[in-house]
């Protein structure tokens, strides 16, 4: 080997966090004696560093240079690729396939290079550009974009809640024993649903993050969101987004909700209440709303309205999420089937029940994020594929505001409430303003869609009206999210 320059390692060396240099880019030439060698290029990983993210460049494929690609760190064996990738990434929670998670130790670090072939008279000049993130940036998300498998607005479908085998989800082994559930098996009963997306939330952990990563490549029309579920004494909430493990031992080593509402809001995730009306005692455990301190909701962004068959009565959520709006707390209605076991491959599953449905600028983990903030958003009870709810609210002086937005109207001023709304079955439709139901006759509209209207008259004060469709019996079908008007100071 000759030629190897490694470019900026003695800055990198003498620094003492991971933020002081993020890019080291090591160049160096490969020739005819480096033919079934293997060479190793150094570099410094700081302390702090929170993943080490690689990328081998050469242009010596015409001439049937062969360069394989692994990794060792400042203690030894990290991992190995061969020829199969030409980037990898290794932080504390995932890693690429063929290399191993796990804390990012300090010191020197080598790229490893096997060269199963290279001609006695070629000279193959190849880059490795090193990427190191700090702790903190992988906390913040900033070291995955994640991927955009749709880049189209529109309706994506999917379910905000479900376990595996990384906490207590459990399925009929092949001999039809109860075992921990393979998150595959999910994942597939996912795709069998139709769904869009899933967000994997196990109980108080993140090691199934791993698994998302590697299992993502494969599942090339089903994003997968991370996320975890924070269960605790005083209630559960989802956080989606999650990029590392959060604390949740209430009243020990978390203070209050507030401390993880702040950490929440610093990472970019999205926090939601769980099924906020189920009982807390000996039947579930923790499993109501039940804050021993005051609680900052203005830092909830969402709220769990339907948690698996539980879309009426007095435990749904929907009179939880009722109760916050008439407080003038802006949430978004989401739900989540919170199942536990995919069920069998040729039977039903109960993943999707209820699905998500969420209006966003593509199919990717930001874009799902900023829809469920932006409230529009709608809950399938029964997940009827090819459901479509919406919402429109206009002024007669020509102004509108879909679901989730806001429309200032003064007092007198007159509007019409607009749905739309698709669905394989009979529905009824009935308009929510401030909690007070109204029966609306549905008329055809075109591509086949339904549609009612309802005259309104502001009195200049703060309001919400959404909609809901529900199946001739009176049974909860799709549930809207609201329009506002006059909340904004």
């Amino acid at each position: 080997m000759r030629g190897l320059l490694p470019l900026l390692l003695a800055a990198l060396a003498a620094s003492s966090t991971a933020e002081a240099v993020d890019v080291l880019q090591l160049q160096g030439t490969l020739q005819g004696s480096d033919h079934q060698r293997y060479v190793e290029v150094p570099f410094a990983v700081p302390a702090g560093t929170g993943r080490v993210s690689v990328t081998l460049k050469h242009d010596g494929g015409g001439e049937r240079t062969v360069i394989d690609l692994g990794l060792l760190d400042a203690h030894g064996f990290r991992g190995w690729s061969g020829g199969s990738r030409r980037s990898i990434s290794v932080s504390r929670y995932d890693a690429t396939g063929g290399y191993l998670p796990g804390a990012l130790p300090q010191g020197e670090w080598k790229v490893l290079l096997g060269i199963p072939n290279i001609r006695a008279n070629v000279r193959t000049p190849y880059t490795v550009d090193v990427t190191l993130w700090s702790e903190a940036e992988v906390q913040a998300g900033k070291d995955l974009s994640g991927p955009v498998l749709r880049d189209a607005p529109g309706w994506y479908r999917g379910d905000l809640h479900m376990h595996s085998t990384h906490s207590d989800g459990s399925c009929s082994s092949q001999a039809g024993n109860k075992v921990p559930c393979p998150l595959f098996l999910s994942l597939q009963a996912a795709v069998r649903q139709g769904l869009d997306f899933v967000a994997v939330t196990e109980h108080n952990t993140v090691a199934h993050l791993e698994e998302l990563v590697r299992h993502q490549p494969w599942f090339d029309r089903l994003l997968l969101i991370p996320g975890m579920e924070v269960t605790t004494f005083q209630g559960h909430a989802n956080v989606f987004g999650v990029n590392g493990p959060l604390p949740f031992r209430l009243g020990d080593t978390l203070p209050d909700w507030n401390s993880l509402l702040q950490q929440v809001k610093d990472s970019g995730a999205v926090f939601s209440i769980n099924h906020p009306s189920l009982p807390s005692g000996e039947d579930c455990m923790g499993c109501g709303w039940t804050p021993a301190k005051p609680v900052e909701m203005a830092g909830v962004h969402a709220v769990e309205v339907v948690n698996g068959t539980q879309s009426e009565g007095p435990r749904a959520g929907v009179g939880f999420w009722e109760q916050q709006l008439q407080q003038g707390r802006r949430m978004t209605a989401v739900g989540g089937s919170d199942s536990h076991n995919p069920g069998a491959a040729d039977g039903p599953s109960p993943i999707g029940l209820p699905a998500t449905l969420v209006h966003a600028d593509a199919l990717s983990r930001d874009a799902l994020l900023a829809g469920i903030q932006k409230g529009r958003v709608v809950v399938d009870v029964r997940n009827a594929r090819g459901s479509r709810l919406e919402l429109r609210l206009q002024s007669d002086d020509g102004r509108s505001a879909d679901m989730g937005q806001e429309l200032a109207m003064a007092d007198g001023q007159w509007a019409t409430l607009r749905s739309e709304l698709v669905y394989p079955q009979p529905v009824q439709l009935e308009f929510i303003v401030d909690g007070k139901r109204h029966r609306a006759a549905l008329e055809p509209g075109a591509d086949g869609a339904q549609q009612a209207s309802l005259r309104w008259q502001s009195d200049g004060k703060r309001h919400w009206l959404r909609v809901d469709a529900r199946a001739p019996d009176g049974s909860l079908l799709l549930l809207g999210n609201p329009v506002y008007v006059n909340w904004s100071p």
